[in-house]
């Protein structure tokens, strides 16, 4: 691959990145920078690439690199270590949806535009669990690109992914309700 194709290759995903530093960052200022700093590594490493690899992918795994460093810095160090407990919060989230389609909130939720809701519940997600979101759910990422893309087993992927969209259902819950769709109370996260 020369590098003419490479550059048309990566810069035609720029929005792509730019999107998934926000989601990251969650400040416009900080994705921009973000963004110039993964295309400052990618152009650095160009010959890394693999052609015939997904650039999308290749891409979003510098940025995420890059965002952890830069939040190592701000912090000193960063833990990323998954909470224990997943049974409990399997049943708490099967009992919590059964009470919503009880009470006919889940059927509701269904014919509203929830994508303000969603765009802002998704934001209040701490990292790791924003990341395992917008990469899998957002970005439309199987789990094995998941994996890839940020650097931990598929197994973790699909650990922080319950738990985030655990979180996710109760932030929803209390949309409804603070919309007057429901009176049923917050169950508290396991």
């Amino acid at each position: 691959m020369s590098r003419e194709e490479f550059d048309r290759e990566v810069l035609a995903r720029m929005e792509d990145v730019y999107r998934f530093a926000m989601s990251l960052t969650r400040d416009a200022s900080r994705a921009e920078d973000l963004v110039q700093e993964t295309y400052l590594r990618a152009f650095r490493s160009w010959q890394t690439f693999q052609p015939g690899s997904d650039a999308r992918r290749w891409l979003f795994t510098i940025c995420r690199n890059a965002f952890l460093r830069s939040l190592e810095r701000e912090r000193g160090t960063m833990s990323l270590e998954d909470l224990t407990g997943g049974d409990q919060d399997a049943l708490g989230s099967v009992m919590h949806h059964a009470r919503m389609v009880g009470d006919g909130t889940a059927d509701r939720l269904a014919r509203m535009d929830l994508a303000p809701a969603l765009a802002d519940a998704i934001g209040q997600l701490n990292e790791p669990f924003r990341s395992a979101v917008v990469v899998v759910d957002v970005e439309g990422n199987s789990y094995e690109e998941a994996s890839e893309i940020l650097g931990v087993p598929i197994g973790t992927v699909r650990s922080r992914l319950f738990r985030a969209r655990r979180q996710l259902q109760e932030r929803l819950a209390d949309y409804a309700r603070d919309a007057g769709f429901t009176t049923v109370a917050r169950e508290p996260v396991s």
